[in-house]
């Protein structure tokens, strides 16, 4: 693992550490002997190319996968030692993919994180109404709530998927390809409102990505995997540049700028990078 800038983390409490991760897929490993800690106030992007590791990494970091070695802790204390009530208070996950076997209004799917967070009978009340229909305004989808989800377009559907992660009201907060299906005025909206979510009230958002250009402009660090055990952690522009990532995804990639922006793009050469 390479930690290319220091973060000065200062006085803030860890919310999420990795300590001697190894994460292994078949014969493969895909990452090796990781150690880091993620802080409350820190939108982490975690990027790769297929198959190099970030639905594992993700999964393993939710406490849904045991790692090849090494654990992971939450608050200090190892995952494997929370109730999953109290776990599930504590951080939300979002995964790639959510298939919906039956017909239901997209509010009472939003509704179904508040679980952890119900007492007595379990039935929701005023506070879980409103938590979840703020979540769906937060995604722009507030006037969804009484559409049948069986009705909704992929991208909807995953917008929906994200409101119930934020309605959960964890502090830490793992999405696996959160702007999948969804087209660009819609990413950015998202992206948007993660980065309001994230200084409401100080919170962790570690999410997986493929467009290095929304991770450069919203992410404020980024874990770029190369699928070999390597992994380079740090500020987000420090991580994803033009060499690491053409190292990374084995293809050469350049920086452009132009009035003010930058953007990653494929090089015109086809041939493959090299190490």
């Amino acid at each position: 693992m390479k930690s290319l800038t220091r973060i000065d983390s200062g006085r803030r409490p860890q919310s999420l550490s990795a300590q001697h991760l190894t994460l292994r897929a078949g014969s493969r490993t895909l990452l090796e002997d990781f150690t880091h800690t993620f802080y409350s106030g820190e939108i982490w992007c975690v990027a790769g190319p297929n198959g190099a590791g970030k639905t594992t990494l993700i999964t393993t970091l939710a406490g849904l996968a045991r790692p090849a070695g090494g654990c992971v802790q939450v608050d200090g204390a190892d995952i494997d030692t929370w109730s999953g009530a109290m776990l599930a208070r504590r951080r939300a996950l979002m995964p790639q993919t959510s298939h919906d076997a039956f017909g239901a209004s997209v509010l009472d799917i939003v509704l179904l994180n508040r679980f952890p967070h119900l007492t007595g009978w379990g039935w929701e009340g005023a506070a879980d109404r409103a938590a979840a229909l703020a979540a769906l305004a937060l995604v722009g989808l507030e006037s969804f709530a009484s559409r049948n989800v069986l009705s909704l377009s992929g991208g909807e559907r995953q917008r929906v998927a994200l409101a119930a992660a934020l309605c959960q009201e964890a502090p830490l907060l793992l999405l696996d390809e959160p702007l999948a299906f969804l087209d660009w005025h819609h990413q950015i909206e998202c992206m948007n409102a993660l980065v309001r979510w994230t200084k409401a009230i100080p919170r962790t958002v570690v999410f997986s990505c493929h467009d290095l250009n929304l991770a450069r402009r919203f992410a404020t660090h980024a874990l770029l995997l190369e699928g070999n055990g390597v992994a380079h952690t740090g500020a987000a522009r420090d991580v994803l540049t033009p060499a690491l990532a053409s190292r990374a995804f084995g293809y050469p990639l350049v920086l452009i700028e132009q009035g003010g922006y930058e953007a990653l793009v494929p090089a015109l050469s086809s041939v493959p990078c090299s190490e």
